[in-house]
């Protein structure tokens, strides 16, 4: 009995203390926490969101990129629709009175489901629209005014580095709970990468509605209400001068344009030409359809998005790892009789003196020579099978950086294509290939594929003499210093003084004297050792692709530069005044008198009927 008495008072002891705790939650909830009301009452409360200026993105020498002003978007609050004057209304707006209809019908039909809110009728109306619509307001009841700030530009620059500002879909909605429907957030670029960043942090005021849904005064005063807060601020790697000079210097061409400072991997120029000029970011809805219709696609940022053949500037690399695994030395000295020819294989060259060891062979881009370099390393005796030596290859290509992503600090980057024993075995069978019949990939052909960032990569690794550092676009966060852009140095498994005749090739290909058999004579600058490597990429579809990385100066590199011209021709031609004319003004600040032709020249040069035919 004593048992059943004690676990009765237990229970009720049990129920006591739980009904004690409501009571006190209640109690709590009613009288102490007045936050509970703000969010329970929004019948009876009305919330004006405020929006907050979005992050300044500066250049590394203090120029705005992307600025912000002031835009003014007409909300609609259903619950507080009366009569209006509808003429006025669309007299202000240049609207229809059949489309004002629609809208109206359309927010008719999700009364319901918007409640109390206030949601946007009018997206981003004109100052004059503004003025206009707050002088007469008194007769639209049910219509307030929203200010935002949006995006402007003071420069014209590539837009496909910066991205645009759109309005949050549904898919990104559902996925971001701390987003509401409305809200415009960051896309592709510096825009979409640091988004949690720019973007600020929203603010509010709370106003109570009286019996007949009308504001009538802050709620407690303003005690509750909430100031928004600005997104960080950004200083970048980019250089606007010279991005500007660039810019200009691609004009009407298809292609790419990176330079950056070897040193540290900051990024100088990052170029898509023809891209998403920034004029379209301002409004970027109201010119979608005419930018995705574009048939030399802008919103594509070829800059770390297109895979294409590297050309004859791979041939560095393969020469790198010939003298790696001791198959070739700088004395070595192959033939060239205009191409190399094994059996009924051919692979073509342009006329240049011949035999030529690894210096003159960098210098005059002979194909033979590295077709022999190839052969020799895929060939080697210390290797049990080819696949086991193209394993080698592919293992030494990655770790210039190809066949994988940098790490560039924007999405969308792309690793190429680095191919390898089990592509091959796929395509021909374990036993059905060997060192010819990949030949192709001694000059930067056949299944290999590379972004122009990673080729502006391979510029800097030279100049580094065997490293490289994580490219990256962002420099600082000055009010953010825990989230700082994290960059590591990265080294190839090619020893650095093998790359000193690898070097010597690229100086000489740029300052040798007429009849050398030199490629990259145009590139040469006044008063500036500038080392460099042409390449013209094979292209199925048209015209070859012109190529040129290069690196100054010599000793103590400021700058590398890879420029890619689709459908460019050689890499002499048009590619490699581009890079020579940014690295000088890069250098220098002007160009010099003796290349004022070359320059104009540059800029006449309009290659887009190659692509619009």
């Amino acid at each position: 009995m004593e048992h059943r008495i004690r676990q009765k008072n237990t229970i009720l002891a049990f129920f006591a203390a739980c009904l004690l705790l409501l009571v006190f939650r209640l109690v709590f909830l009613q009288l102490i926490n007045k936050e509970y009301k703000v969010t329970a009452a929004n019948n009876v409360l009305k919330y004006e969101i405020i929006y907050p200026s979005r992050g300044l993105i500066y250049d590394r020498n203090g120029n705005i990129l992307a600025g912000n002003r002031a835009a003014y978007d007409i909300l609609i609050t259903p619950r507080e629709l009366k009569t209006f004057d509808t003429t006025a209304f669309c007299s202000i707006f240049n609207l229809s009175e059949e489309n004002l209809r629609k809208m109206l019908a359309d927010i008719h039909a999700r009364r319901q489901s918007i409640g109390y809110q206030s949601v946007i009728f009018l997206r981003q109306v004109s100052n004059r629209q503004y003025a206009h619509f707050l002088e007469k307001s008194y007769k639209f009841p049910g219509f307030s005014v929203q200010t935002r700030s949006v995006r402007n530009y003071p420069s014209a620059i590539c837009g496909n580095l910066l991205g645009y500002i759109v309005e949050a879909d549904r898919e990104f909605l559902d996925k971001n709970p701390g987003y509401r429907a409305g809200d415009y957030i960051g896309r592709t670029g510096l825009e979409e990468a640091y988004e949690n960043r720019l973007k600020g942090e929203k603010g509010y005021e709370i106003f109570l509605r009286d019996v007949h849904n009308r504001i009538k005064s802050p709620y407690a005063e303003g005690a509750y209400d909430k100031a928004s807060v600005p997104g960080n601020d950004m200083i970048t790697t980019i250089d606007l001068p010279l991005q500007l000079f660039g810019e200009e210097l691609m004009k009407n061409k298809v292609g790419s344009v990176i330079a950056l400072d070897p040193s540290t991997g900051e990024i100088l120029t990052l170029i898509t030409s023809t891209g998403l000029s920034t004029e379209y970011l301002t409004n970027f809805g109201a010119y979608y359809s005419q930018i995705i219709s574009d048939p030399l696609k802008p919103l594509f940022n070829r800059a770390i998005m297109s895979s294409y053949p590297p050309g004859s500037v791979f041939k560095l690399v393969n020469g790198l790892i010939g003298l790696q695994e001791g198959v070739i030395v700088p004395e070595t000295r192959f033939s060239c009789n205009s191409g190399f020819r094994a059996g009924s294989l051919t692979v073509g060259c342009h006329v240049h003196p011949s035999p030529t060891n690894l210096v003159q062979s960098v210098m005059m881009s002979c194909n033979a020579y590295y077709c022999n370099v190839l052969r020799n390393i895929l060939d080697n005796p210390v290797y049990e099978s080819i696949a086991e030596s193209m394993n080698s290859w592919q293992n030494y290509v990655r770790s210039f950086g190809f066949g994988t992503r940098l790490g560039i600090d924007i999405p969308g980057e792309l690793t190429g294509s680095l191919p390898g024993t089990d592509l091959y075995n796929k395509i021909y069978g374990k036993r059905g290939w060997k060192s010819l019949t990949v030949i192709s990939l001694a000059i930067g052909q056949g299944e290999i594929g590379a972004t122009p960032l990673q080729l502006a990569n391979l510029a800097a690794i030279m100049a580094n003499r065997g490293h490289y550092y994580t490219p990256h676009l962002v420099k600082r966060i000055p009010e953010d210093t825990l989230s700082q852009p994290h960059t590591e140095q990265h080294r190839t498994l090619v020893d650095p003084e093998h790359f000193t005749p690898i070097v010597e090739g690229m100086y000489l290909a740029v300052n040798s004297p007429a009849g050398s058999g030199a490629t990259a004579r145009l590139a040469a600058i006044p008063g500036v050792d500038l080392c460099g490597k042409t390449g013209t990429a094979q292209n199925p579809h048209g015209e070859d692709h012109s190529v040129f990385i290069c690196f100054a100066p010599k000793d103590d590199p400021k700058i590398a530069v890879a420029v890619y011209i689709e459908k460019g021709g050689f890499g002499a031609s048009q590619a490699a005044p581009v890079a020579s004319l940014l690295v000088e003004k890069y250098l220098t600040g002007q160009i010099h008198p003796s290349r004022t032709w070359l320059y104009e020249r540059t800029l006449e040069q309009d290659l887009l009927s190659r692509h619009l035919k």
